[in-house]
């Protein structure tokens, strides 16, 4: 398993943010598609709760995802195991939120987890850096809308 960890302190409330995360329909208010996110599709609710079901595709593959841990406004866990392009394996992700309030501020971890089979560990370093950029992207564009917020989304 390889932990993938990216912290910000956002000038918003944890529930804010929290619904923000969970509004999956409305991510792409904060969060631009890139090659690795597409969009989200097949979202069995929303905003999501424990138990949501939904299935992202990209260009490596797609991502079919369950919420796991639904602790509002302060954890939030998704699974999410990618079925590679050419069924050449499946990638096991686990991406967790943690959001510590501590004033006005908001403290961000989010940790991805993945587990890379046997037959892709050749390209673990390629896996690994397109995880970490993506979720260091992600981050940074729930930090960059959400400081800009007063009231909630």
């Amino acid at each position: 398993m390889i932990e993938l960890p990216c912290e910000a302190e956002i000038n918003c409330s944890a529930e804010c943010i929290f619904d923000l995360i969970t509004d999956i329909r409305g991510q792409s208010r904060w969060l631009p598609h890139s090659p690795s996110f597409r969009g989200t599709a097949d979202l069995s609710a929303n905003p999501v709760t424990l138990g949501t079901t939904y299935r992202e595709p990209s260009a490596f593959g797609t991502r079919h995802g369950t919420v796991t841990e639904y602790t509002r406004p302060t954890t939030i866990t998704f699974h999410q195991p990618m079925t590679m392009a050419l069924h050449t394996g499946t990638v096991d992700i686990t991406m967790r939120y943690t959001l510590a309030p501590n004033g006005s501020i908001t403290h961000v971890r989010r940790v991805v987890t993945i587990a890379i089979p046997p037959q892709l560990r050749p390209l673990q370093p390629i896996i690994t850096y397109s995880f970490r950029t993506e979720s260091r992207r992600t981050l940074l564009a729930l930090k960059a809308y959400a400081d800009t917020l007063t009231d909630g989304p």
